[in-house]
């Protein structure tokens, strides 16, 4: 069955719902601050995946709107980006780029070393290591011809898919028990009272909270989209192929953050910080959602043991390093765990999951505001960059 433009829309905003029904419901995966987007969508996934082996049915939805929710998303981090801001993150940035850039070492060399020991390829190890985790589905597919090419593979592509749907649900699963365990250590409690205070957030602090915004700076802010998502691409277009080669979601955030800081500094306009939220958290929702209802989960069963076996141990090492190394080397305090919870989300899956898991907990515990400063660029900007510069240093060293 394949669902259109609308009909994706309609399930991805049913989906959603779902989840914050079923969140709402079960105190298991509040306890344990589980993202709504993903209980629903994977829910639903599972749905999915049943009728497929029972009754041969497959689903496919309209993927120009799950890319179009991500280009929001990350649209609305460079919107959010002012200069004087990002100098607040100072040296907790700075400290955790470098943290982020040795746990991207650290996954590389454990992969290659467990398909060592494992008597495989050591190239499985890196599929099933940064290329996927930390990288994600739109890495994975730029590496697996590569792989394919220099190594050999047979069905780079696929197994680089598989590995990187692994990620993406056990990066939304992993955070909230990571950051509950922290909690619990540090004795933190639940407070609300920052929605009673309506004290200033971070962007994407706490979605729930009520925003100020109207008809007309709705219109100015969608319009502040349209051209970032418009010169985003034209750049993203004029950069294939060439040594300024970058996604498509960076190019349009890196043209948000120009376009937020030139406005800033050249007139008087007030950009609608409410509306930018509005609009980015629903994009991180929607995204998210239509990702994991997407997921094709019998991909999972074409894995190697091998591979599944690494996989199974990048988790467990991720969770160590979030608890261990993360939180230790950024403060041990509340907003240490928050930045070990979205860790966990771009460790294995991705920015927008990192996102949701810090959601998650500061909808419950009280705001963060470091870790929603330093999370969102890191990750969507930093990572991308630092990780494919280390799998080309990895490749190039077993190859």
């Amino acid at each position: 069955m394949t669902f259109g433009l609308f009909e994706t829309l309609a399930c991805a905003c049913l989906v959603l719902l779902l989840g914050f029904f079923i969140v709402k419901k079960v105190s298991f995966f509040r306890n344990y601050n589980i993202p709504e987007p993903v209980v629903g969508g994977f829910f639903i996934a599972i749905i999915l995946y049943i009728l497929h082996v029972t009754m041969d049915l497959s689903f496919s939805f309209e993927s120009s709107l799950q890319t179009t929710m991500m280009l929001f998303f990350f649209t609305s981090i460079g919107l959010s980006a002012e200069f004087e801001k990002l100098k607040k993150g100072g040296k907790p940035l700075f400290i955790f780029v470098i943290l982020t850039g040795a746990f991207i070492i650290v996954q590389n060399i454990f992969g290659i070393s467990i398909a060592s020991m494992l008597g495989i390829n050591p190239s499985y190890g890196l599929i099933a290591g940064s290329i996927t985790l930390t990288g994600g589905h739109g890495t994975g597919a730029a590496w697996a011809q590569n792989l394919t090419d220099t190594f050999q593979i047979n069905g780079a592509m696929e197994l680089a898919m598989a590995c990187a749907t692994y990620g993406l649900v056990m990066g939304g699963l992993i955070g909230g028990p990571v950051a509950k365990v922290l909690l619990k250590k540090k004795n933190i409690r639940p407070t609300h009272e920052i929605q009673e205070k309506e004290l200033p957030v971070e962007m994407f602090e706490s979605p729930a909270s009520k925003r100020r915004i109207n008809v007309r700076n709705m219109i100015e802010t969608l319009t502040m989209f349209a051209i970032c998502l418009t010169l985003g691409q034209i750049l993203y277009e004029y950069g294939k192929g060439s040594w300024i080669e970058l996604p498509n979601f960076v190019w349009c955030l890196f043209v948000g953050v120009i376009i937020r800081n030139t406005i800033n500094r050249t007139s008087k306009y007030v950009v609608n910080d409410h509306a930018v939220d509005v609009l980015g958290n629903t994009g991180l929702y929607l995204f998210l959602t239509i990702a994991l209802m997407s997921l094709q989960l019998w991909q999972l069963q074409g894995l190697a043991s091998q591979v599944l076996i690494i996989l199974v141990l990048q988790t467990v090492l991720l969770v160590f390093f979030a608890m261990f190394i993360t939180f230790k080397v950024m403060g041990s305090d509340y907003d240490a765990i928050v930045l070990s919870a979205g860790h966990c989300g771009f460790g294995l899956g991705a920015t927008p999951t990192a996102v949701a898991n810090m959601q998650s907990i500061t909808d419950k515990y009280g705001p963060s505001h470091k870790a929603f400063l330093i999370v969102p660029m890191v990750g969507a900007f930093f990572v991308d960059i630092l990780n494919n510069l280390f799998i080309k240093l990895f490749v190039s060293y077993i190859s």
